[in-house]
């Protein structure tokens, strides 16, 4: 395994770490900054339930100053700095696009889902819902800093050996002057092929203290759409009114099986395949090409495909050309032989 490789699975890891290591490695990393060890080290089951101790006077006892920077900002920075110094400009980038480029992407818009979610769960009104946001960026991102581990050392005696460590037993975490509190790793993470938070019959994130977020290739939903998903028709999706929940909603039913129960008529025809359009109220029309792959499968069938295009495609030909970046004038398949 790579060590990109390595980090991918850590960011993705569920369940119970190892807590005597995690914990030894926070006091490691607090000595390394320079800092004595905090007083204490507790545990929770999710960053929700960290926040609401946060929030709870005499629930940590008195934690002192968030030493966020010091223990992993500046180690992080540093790192940076020297690896930067070393490869200059262009090697750092070619090299942070080889590494973590494309997990700090799926990382940080996990992260922000997190956020999102706790804020959502403990705060309804703006005032407050700024003084959690503070809260969370206090946090330390554990398993989800693994973008950037990967891209560097983390070897033991480098300079992110100790939060390399946490990050392959824990979630986030609150590094504070006399209190470390860390947060369990997920106990579910469900992602689709491009990395996004997705699941259609359950949380797509959830942790061992009820604390779940719903999505839907990225997108967020409520756990009662989910529900309702299995007994969909047409006509529900017709009058859904929400446009986003109802792209959802022909997703997961899909746009053949509602062409085909909707009584849609093709628009255009030509040697390409079939362009549909599905009108919607409130939303852009949907425009789909059904195309039957030349290819026969094991069984001797040709498989029929569909290809979401603009919804503006006036022809076929024009939206499979779409698909593959060029004009109509310019799409120019091969022949059969």
């Amino acid at each position: 395994m790579t060590k990109r490789d390595e980090w991918r699975s850590v960011a993705s890891a569920t369940g119970p770490g190892d807590r005597k290591v995690t914990e030894d490695a926070v006091r490691a990393a607090y000595r390394q900054a320079g800092l004595p060890e905090p007083e204490r080290i507790a545990w929770v089951r999710s960053p929700l339930e960290a926040v609401r101790m946060l929030r709870t006077d005499g629930a940590l006892g008195e934690t002192g100053a968030c030493v966020r920077e010091a223990v992993r900002n500046g180690p992080w920075a540093a790192e940076r700095a020297r690896s930067h110094a070393e490869l200059g400009p262009i090697g750092f980038g070619e090299h942070w696009q080889a590494t973590g480029a494309d997990l700090w992407e799926l990382t940080s818009t996990v992260v922000d889902r997190i956020r999102t979610g706790v804020i959502e769960e403990v705060a309804s009104k703006p005032k407050k819902r700024n003084k959690i946001r503070l809260l969370l960026l206090d946090a330390a991102l554990g398993q989800f800093d693994a973008a950037w581990l990967s891209a560097f050392g983390t070897e033991p005696g480098q300079p992110l050996a100790a939060l390399a460590t946490i990050a392959r037993e824990a979630g986030l975490w609150w590094p504070y002057e006399k209190v470390a509190l860390i947060s369990e790793r997920p106990t579910e993470l469900h992602r689709d092929e491009a990395g996004r938070l997705d699941r259609g019959d359950g949380p797509a994130l959830a942790y061992a203290d009820g604390f779940a977020l719903y999505a839907w290739r990225g997108m967020p939903v409520p756990a009662e759409f989910l529900d309702g998903l299995s007994g969909l028709t047409a006509e529900k999706i017709r009058e859904e009114e929400n446009a986003e929940l109802r792209r959802v909603m022909l997703e997961y039913y899909g746009y053949d099986r509602y062409l085909d129960e909707s009584g849609a008529k093709p628009i255009h025809k030509d040697e390409t395949g079939v362009l549909w359009r599905i009108e919607l109220d409130g939303d852009e029309d949907v425009a789909m090409v059904e195309v039957v792959n030349s290819t026969p499968e094991p069984d001797g069938t040709n498989r029929t495909y569909w290809l979401r295009v603009p919804p503006d495609t006036e022809t076929a030909r024009e939206g499979v050309a779409w698909t593959f970046g060029v004009s109509a004038e310019d799409y120019e398949p091969l022949k059969q032989t």
